[in-house]
């Protein structure tokens, strides 16, 4: 059995947990001449930790930074703040200036990599040409890649996100990742069973293999429908024991979902604060389900829960 996994990154400022002093600290009183343009806007002062703290936020596309102190209690900035500083001319062209420095090993692999960093866009463009990558357009555009990088980190109000393939996109496509697909012995997943939530989200995946690969992919041939659906139903339920369902026939679960396929689409990714202690996670909503059906009951009509919850946890595997 082939698993396929597409790695990806996606990088972004609203998505990163950037813990930054609310206040001035006791006796560091505020510079006279930060981010005038937050200021202007009605914005306090930014006092030399905050920038610190929006300057290791920016470089987010570089490096992981422990960004607390240890033992230090910090208030997190709102992100409406940490916008309006970003943008000011001035900052901007400090950070940018600024050189790097060491962090993490797997973020300093993405260290100059723009060839292969790309704005995420809406819908979400998961093939993109690497002509449009950061580092190509900034070539054309003759201007260092990192102003790319920081303005497109300020899109949707420091919300979007960069996509950064890291495996199966050598060849700029996803022609490698098709041919594996293609193979009777995948099953297309996931394996990090929820240890990554707040930088992978596999939940919309099968959304995914439905619309770029059987309806919207440009950049080389597509897979058949049928097909796709057959491996993420019938294959991958007998694939773990699941026999009493996977097909729609006399005997089985009624377990199915009715979509609109002309409508079906990804939205852009977002990050919610919702577990435990106020983790994050990453999340994707679709639009084009018109109901899912759950051993004969509608648990979700058009996107929206109905209430219902006829499921049950199934444990181990079914002979």
């Amino acid at each position: 059995m082939i698993v396929v996994a597409v790695k990806i990154v996606l990088l972004g400022l609203a998505a990163w947990p950037t813990r930054c002093p609310a206040q001035t600290p006791p006796g560091n009183p505020p510079p006279s001449k930060v981010a005038p343009a937050a200021q202007a806007a009605g914005h306090k002062p930014l006092t030399p930790e905050q920038e610190k703290c929006l300057r290791e936020a920016v470089e987010l596309s570089r490096r992981v930074h422990d960004l607390n102190a240890a033992g230090q209690s910090r208030e997190a900035l709102p992100l409406a703040e940490k916008v309006a500083a970003l943008r000011d001319p001035g900052l901007r062209a400090r950070l940018i200036a600024e050189p790097p420095e060491d962090g993490h090993p797997l973020i300093n692999s993405l260290v100059g990599a723009y060839h292969k960093m790309f704005e995420l866009g809406d819908p979400p463009n998961y093939e993109p040409d690497p002509k449009d990558s950061l580092g190509a357009r900034a070539e054309a555009l003759g201007i260092n890649p990192e102003e790319l990088v920081y303005d497109a980190l300020l899109g949707d109000d420091g919300r979007a996100f960069l996509y950064f393939p890291m495996l199966n996109y050598s060849e700029g496509n996803l022609d490698a990742v098709r041919a594996m697909l293609a193979s009777p012995n995948t099953l297309s997943g996931l394996s990090d069973g929820g240890a990554h939530v707040g930088a992978i989200c596999d939940v919309s995946l099968p959304t995914f293999m439905l619309t770029h690969w059987a309806r919207d992919r440009v950049r080389g041939p597509k897979l058949d429908l049928a097909e796709i659906v057959r491996s993420q139903t019938k294959d991958t339920a007998e694939a773990v024991g699941l026999t009493d369902r996977g097909v729609l026939a006399p005997g089985y679960l009624a377990d199915l979902n009715l979509i609109d396929f002309q409508l079906l689409s990804l939205r852009p990714p977002f990050m919610a604060y919702d577990l435990p202690t106020g983790a994050r996670r990453l999340m994707q909503d679709a639009a084009g389900y018109v109901a899912t059906i759950k051993s004969g009951q509608v648990i979700y009509r058009n996107g929206q829960p109905t209430g219902a919850l006829p499921g049950r946890l199934v444990r181990g595997r079914r002979a």
